[in-house]
C-alpha cells in the first residue's frame, strides 16, 4: 500500500524548486499525495497543477481533518514553523519539516522538548549530510587517516535573493516573517556539518553580515567563526551572491595527516604520500535522498536520520552568530 502523505504551506519554494521535495515525492511510485495546503489557494491551486492535481486546501487543521495522512511534509513561513510542528505533535503525526524550523532557538528547542517527551517521529532534511564529500570525510575519520582534525571550512553561495519572489516565497525578504536571510536559511547546512563531523558542541567566536550586494531588508551574505570542545576550528561563509543559476560552494576539512578538498565538482585528497583526485557530485539529488531516508527510517519504526534535535542545535548556533553580529533583527 502507498503511504499517504499531506504538505503543509506549499508556497515554500522547495516544495517545486532547488530540494522540490513534492516533485520528488510525487515520482515515488509507493508514495501518494493526498492533499497540499496553504493559505493562498491560488499557490496552493498553481502548485497541484504542477504534481498530479491533489484536493488543495487553505487550512491545514481542515485539511488533515478531512485527509488524515500517514506522513506529513511541512514546510512554510519561518515564523509559523514552530506552531505549525507542535499541532503536528499535538495531533501524533510523524512528519519531516524543513530547516530552520523557526524564528529562533527557543521556538526550536520547544518542538525537540515536546518530540522527546511524546516520542514522536520529527525529520529535518539537512540534506548535505549525503554528500559524496561528507561520506568520504566520515570514513576517513572512522579510519583514523587525518589525524587530530584542524579546521573544517564550508562555502555555500547561491543565487540571487530575488528567485524568492519569482517562486511566491516574496516573505524570505521580510525579517519579521523569516527571521533573518541568508544565515537562517542556508547557515543551517554548513553548521551541521561541521557539528556532524567534528562530533562535538561547538561556539560561534566571530560573525559578520552583509546587505552590500542585494540592497534588501535581509542579509545576503554571512561568515561565520566556530571553535568545538576540543578546538577544532570552522569557518561557514553561505550567500545569494551568485551572478547565474548555479552554486559557488567549496569545503575543506584539514588535519594533521590529510586534507579533503571539494571545488568544482572534484574531491581532492591530499597527503603526504601524495594527491588523488575523484568526482565528488551526488548522483541523486541530495533532497530526493534526505527524503528518501527519513521516510524509510519512519517506516522502519527507527528514530529520525536527521532530527529536531540536529536542528536545535544549529538554531543555537545562528542565535549565537547573529547575537555576535550585533542583533541585526532585535
Amino acid at each position: 500500500m502507498r503511504t499517504r502523505i499531506a504538505a503543509i504551506e506549499v508556497s515554500h519554494w522547495h516544495s517545486l524548486y532547488d530540494s522540490a521535495y513534492l516533485r520528488h515525492l510525487a515520482d515515488m511510485p509507493d508514495m501518494e499525495l493526498v492533499g497540499l495546503q496553504d493559505p493562498s489557494a491560488e499557490i496552493a491551486t498553481k502548485r497541484a497543477a504542477a504534481l498530479g492535481n491533489p484536493p488543495v486546501f487553505t487550512d491545514y487543521r481542515d485539511m488533515l481533518d478531512r485527509t488524515r495522512p500517514d506522513f506529513v511534509i511541512a514546510l512554510g513561513r519561518h515564523r509559523r514553523m514552530a506552531t505549525i510542528a507542535h499541532h503536528l505533535l499535538d495531533e501524533g503525526y510523524p512528519f519531516l519539516m524543513e530547516k530552520p524550523m523557526g524564528v529562533s532557538a527557543a521556538e526550536v528547542r520547544s518542538v525537540a522538548e515536546k518530540a522527546a517527551a511524546t516520542n514522536a517521529f520529527v525529520a529535518v532534511p539537512l540534506g548535505q549530510r549525503y554528500h559524496p564529500v561528507v561520506v568520504r570525510a566520515r570514513q576517513l575519520l572512522a579510519d583514523g587517516r587525518f589525524g587530530p582534525l584542524s579546521h573544517i571550512y564550508f562555502r555555500l553561495n547561491r543565487p540571487t535573493s530575488a528567485r524568492y519572489s519569482a517562486w511566491d516565497a516574496p516573505w524570505m525578504l521580510d525579517p519579521a516573517e523569516a527571521g533573518g536571510g541568508c544565515l537562517r536559511n542556508l547557515g543551517p547546512h554548513g553548521l551541521d556539518l561541521f557539528l556532524f563531523l567534528t562530533g562535538e558542541d561547538a561556539q560561534v567566536t566571530g560573525a559578520q553580515l552583509s546587505w552590500r550586494a542585494r540592497g534588501q531588508r535581509v542579509e545576503d551574505y554571512a561568515s561565520v567563526l566556530l571553535r568545538s570542545s576540543s578546538g577544532v576550528l570552522g569557518t561557514v561563509e553561505v550567500g545569494n551572491t551568485f551572478p547565474q543559476n548555479g552554486t559557488d560552494g567549496g569545503w575543506k576539512i584539514a588535519g594533521r595527516d590529510a586534507l579533503l578538498l571539494f571545488t568544482e565538482g572534484l574531491m581532492r585528497l591530499v597527503t603526504e604520500d601524495g594527491e588523488e583526485t575523484m568526482p565528488g557530485e551526488p548522483d541523486i539529488p541530495l533532497a530526493r535522498t534526505a527524503l528518501r531516508d527519513a521516510l524509510d527510517h519512519w517506516r522502519r519504526g527507527t528514530p529520525p536520520p536527521i532530527s529536531v534535535h540536529d536542528c536545535a542545535q544549529v538554531a543555537t548556533l545562528i542565535d549565537q552568530a547573529y547575537e555576535v553580529a550585533g542583533h541585526p533583527y532585535g
